[in-house]
């Protein structure tokens, strides 16, 4: 009889629970998929005791992971844990020393230490697979790492936070301030404990880092990443985008150009009738483009224990099959340090305004646009009170810089009220 591959799992939470199901589940199924027992041989937790909804006596317990991660019993390390540093750090490398393959879940790790983590375990001949770390249960790593691995990838976009997408368009559907919905959602627990995670752009940057990583053959970086949150959209600006023929998104994007490398996670419009201006509610989206396949849109959920688990499982399969590929998809020793981009890819922008009832207050705000070398594509005006009016107006492709330098400018006309908001426009 074959060898099993004999799992060690740190971290009963969501996704460690819902990786047991599928191993006590699907127990036959995996064997005739991989030629091989996958067993459990050990568990980790802060608990023992906790009641998890599943049947762990059969499994060894270790109150410590670092000495589950180097157990004799153990082919595969899945850490589960979370959190960039602490247990999860020290069990990972604990497991590679004693020759340990790793699968993991935990972006955060990984976005801080991975090149150092894929050159310790590809000097030991080990794998690290972390495709639950990215969009869920959508096989993202697996496509950019194996399917798409002929093409020079051009870009990488997507909404790889659900907490975020659900805020955005439960907004809209609703009609509710950003501050309403943050707190229902809170509430109905779709939100980390520290809810800055979610809604600061600080998850979702973890996994783009991680994507443009693979994409681009370059060392992670997440220091590098532009964040931007979605705590100042307000539901005017929804309303008004979407009068406009646009959505708003939380939207990552990474690609290479003769500015550098550019990685950002923030506000985003999008055509209301693009894949990306559809995705509705909870659910991740990731946008692949590549030289020789063009783009492929892959869609699915990108959070809970069911997707999470799965991807856990096609990443300890591919291990129990025989399937070993670098951490990132090319040897660690050969990923470049890429040089930070100083200026996103030109794009237009939505800018929104409250312009003072007063005489030619529209042409001091287009000569302000224009002295910073920004032109108007369109603008339409809303009804106003006896004060001011609000203002929409979307440029042409424009810098970033050469915006700011409007906006930086417009105090000085003396007919701008409050602080104006402004928007990129990404074209997908």
């Amino acid at each position: 009889m074959t060898e099993p591959l004999r799992l060690g799992i740190a971290g009963l939470g969501t996704v460690g629970v819902g990786v047991v199901r599928i191993v006590q589940k699907h127990r036959e199924l995996l064997e005739r998929r991989t030629g091989r027992p996958v067993v459990i041989a050990v568990v980790s937790a802060r608990s023992k005791s906790k009641d998890r909804g599943v049947d762990l006596s059969d499994y060894a317990w270790e109150d410590d992971p670092v000495v589950l991660a180097a157990r004799a019993d153990v082919d595969v390390f899945v850490e589960l844990m979370g959190g960039s540093d602490g247990p999860a750090k020290a069990a990972t490398e604990a497991a590679i020393a004693a020759g340990k393959d790793v699968v993991t879940a935990n972006k955060a790790m990984l976005a801080v230490h991975g090149q150092a983590l894929a050159e310790q375990a590809e000097a030991a001949e080990q794998v690290i697979r972390f495709e639950a770390a990215v969009a869920g249960g959508i096989p993202v790593v697996k496509a950019l790492t194996e399917g798409l691995a002929g093409n020079e990838i051009t870009r990488v976009m997507g909404v790889m936070n659900g907490s975020c997408n659900y805020i955005l368009t439960r907004m809209q559907d609703a009609g509710l301030s950003y501050e309403a919905v943050f707190d229902e959602a809170n509430a109905l627990g779709y939100l980390e404990a520290d809810p800055e995670l979610d809604v600061g752009g600080i998850d979702a940057g973890h996994k783009l880092a991680l994507l443009a990583s693979i994409a681009f053959g370059t060392q992670v970086d997440f220091d590098a990443v532009e964040l931007e949150g979605i705590g100042s959209v307000t539901i005017e600006d929804i309303d008004q985008a979407a009068d406009m023929g646009y959505k708003i998104k939380l939207l990552g994007v990474a690609q290479i150009s003769g500015r550098g490398l550019e990685q950002r996670m923030s506000p985003c419009l999008v055509p209301a009738t693009s894949p990306l201006g559809q995705l509705e509610g909870g659910t991740n989206m990731v946008v692949l483009e590549g030289d020789a396949v063009n783009q492929i849109v892959l869609r699915g959920p990108g959070a809970g224990e069911g997707p999470t688990a799965s991807a856990v499982m096609g990443d300890v399969i591919d291990i129990a099959r025989g399937l070993r590929i670098a951490t990132f998809g090319q040897p660690a020793n050969t990923l470049r340090k890429a040089r930070p981009a100083q200026s996103a890819v030109p794009a237009p922008y939505y800018l929104r305004l409250q312009l003072l009832d007063k005489p030619g207050a529209l042409a001091k705000i287009a000569q302000a646009l224009g002295e910073a070398g920004v032109s108007i594509d369109r603008m339409r005006q809303y009804g106003h009170d006896d004060a001011a009016a609000p203002v929409l107006i979307v440029t042409h492709k424009t810098t970033r810089t050469a915006l700011n330098e409007a906006l930086a400018a417009f105090p000085a006309t003396g007919v701008v009220s409050g602080k104006p908001v402004a928007i990129r426009i990404e074209a997908v």
